[in-house]
């Protein structure tokens, strides 16, 4: 919603700025003053450049919010995170391994354990069971395995 509010501002300024120079008025067969009548094809030609400029904004301002974004699909994890093996399954931890986590409250490993079975840690964002804080302190830490969990030798 305020990327439109965004957009349709900037649309008004450069509306405005152009009528105040004639000379951009005439390149872009906009009216220079209220006064001057227009036909309907002028009328047709200028929405269509408008909305046409409007979509160029919408589109860049959407790739601009998608570029930040990782697109191998694999959650990327830091330097110190440890290793696989070691880390919290999400779908056999008891709560008290859950709270082994750093920075990993009481409430939000009830929640994690409330909102079972994972397919990836990533599903703990997708189905709103942590804010996104959270999950990017917690997510080098933890891991979702679908099978049962490991038991030691027996």
């Amino acid at each position: 919603m305020t990327m439109v509010v965004t957009v349709m501002a900037v649309a008004l300024h450069l509306n405005q700025t152009l009528r105040a120079n004639t000379v951009w008025c005439q390149i872009f067969l906009l009216r220079a003053r209220r006064e001057e009548v227009e036909n309907g094809p002028m009328r047709r030609g200028r929405l269509q450049k408008v909305g046409a400029v409007a979509m160029l904004c919408v589109s860049l301002a959407g790739l601009a919010q998608n570029s930040d974004r990782d697109r191998s699909g694999a959650a990327t994890t830091s330097a110190s995170a440890p290793a696989a093996d070691q880390r919290v399954d999400l779908n056999h931890a008891s709560l008290d391994d859950l709270l082994k986590v750093p920075s990993l409250t009481r409430g939000w490993a009830v929640r994690i354990v409330r909102f079972r079975p994972y397919r990836t840690k990533q599903d703990l964002l997708e189905k709103g069971v942590v804010s996104s804080e959270v999950y990017d302190r917690i997510k080098d830490f933890v891991i979702a395995h679908h099978d049962k969990p490991r038991q030691g030798k027996q």
